[in-house]
């Protein structure tokens, strides 16, 4: 399965972006499986975002994001949204969506498919 996200960018402190990541080729592994964002700031190791299973029932958030994040899938579209809302500095980085089999949904290296990242930068 080859994941492709998008929606990053430039935005003020406090302000909103919303990241898509689509799927294509085997999209059953995608619609099948928990799907995360992680994140990687400059000068950092990757870390944990938000996850969903496959279901979409059931969602999981970095501390540091609860409340301001939220993360979405629409099976039938292939796709995985993330909205941003209430953004700081300390967001920005580049955003990586995932698809993961099994394992802990905040370890990123768990994760077993990779999309190629969005850079999201916030102002202050």
């Amino acid at each position: 399965v080859q994941l492709q996200a998008s929606g990053g960018g430039l935005v003020q402190a406090g302000g909103s972006l919303r990241l898509s990541c689509a799927a294509s080729g085997r999209t059953f592994i995608f619609s099948r499986n928990t799907l995360a964002w992680s994140r990687q700031p400059p000068g950092k190791e990757r870390e944990f975002v938000a996850a969903i299973t496959w279901s979409g029932g059931s969602t999981y958030y970095a501390d540091s994001v609860k409340g301001r994040f939220t993360i979405s899938r629409d099976n039938a579209k292939n796709t995985l949204y993330l909205q941003m809302n209430s953004l700081k500095p300390e967001d920005t980085a580049v955003y990586y969506c995932a698809v993961q089999y099994s394992g802990f949904y905040y370890d990123p290296k768990t994760y077993d498919y990779w999309g190629q990242g969005t850079q999201v930068t916030v102002s202050s």
